[in-house]
């Protein structure tokens, strides 16, 4: 998305790193656990702890996500009867 990409580079981070602080900024019941397979972004993920997002960011990010159209499902069928069931 260019818009998350566009604020992410307003503030210095990437577009990865600004996803997961704003997952964080989304209450003490949330917590992402981003997967990777290189130390640098193992460090890039810990370091979007340390990002402090502006009410009017976090209302720009919300502004984008309510714009997208998201359709499917989180996992092919035999997960989600799982999930489900």
């Amino acid at each position: 998305m260019r818009a998350v990409a566009e604020l992410a580079g307003e503030r210095g981070c990437t577009p990865a790193q600004l996803a997961l602080a704003w997952l964080l900024h989304q209450g003490t019941d949330i917590v992402p656990i981003p997967g990777t397979r290189r130390i640098s972004r193992l460090d890039e993920n810990a370091a979007a702890t340390a990002i402090k997002l502006t009410e009017n960011e976090l209302q720009r990010i919300d502004a984008v996500l309510a714009s997208t159209v998201v359709a499917g499902t989180r996992y092919p069928a035999a997960g989600m009867a799982a999930v489900n069931g």
